[in-house]
């Protein structure tokens, strides 16, 4: 059996369809956002959550954005607890020039085993993180579709 690609998004990808879409980025983000997590319905790709996603997730005011978000920890296939091994990979990836928090998610991504980390954050995508790709939405869709 083959495995499908795994993917982690963070959580400002979660939340890019709850932005205002009046730039053009970002309802292409929101666009790219939606059709993936329709592929993950349909089992084309196996989602990673994370005690990261649960944390910010939480912290979100608005009750109607924490719900829709948090339906997706059902829907995903792994999960990666808080452990010192994260907090000690997280350190590591931080002397990448990763934020604390992002390098948290991307260690949680990593111990899932995922391939791909999608994120709308600029400063994060392309950074060299060993054994995972690092992209946007919209990156993601035309890398994977053959559409470069």
């Amino acid at each position: 059996m083959i495995k499908k690609p795994c993917l982690y998004l963070d959580n400002c990808c979660y939340n890019r369809p709850f932005d205002e879409q009046e730039q053009a980025k970002i309802r292409l983000e929101t666009e790219a956002k939606l059709h993936i997590q329709s592929l993950i319905r349909k089992k084309a790709y196996s989602l990673a959550w994370s005690y990261m996603l649960d944390s910010e997730n939480d912290d979100n005011p608005y009750e109607e954005k924490r719900q829709a978000i948090s339906l997706w920890k059902k829907i995903a296939d792994e999960y990666c607890a808080s452990s010192e091994e994260i907090l000690l990979s997280g350190k590591k990836i931080m002397k990448l020039g990763i934020k604390a928090k992002d390098a948290l998610h991307i260690a949680c991504a990593l111990h899932c085993g995922c391939d791909f980390f999608i994120t709308t954050d600029q400063g994060l995508v392309n950074k060299a993180v060993e054994k995972i790709r690092i992209v946007n939405p919209v990156m993601f869709v035309i890398e994977t579709e053959g559409l470069k």
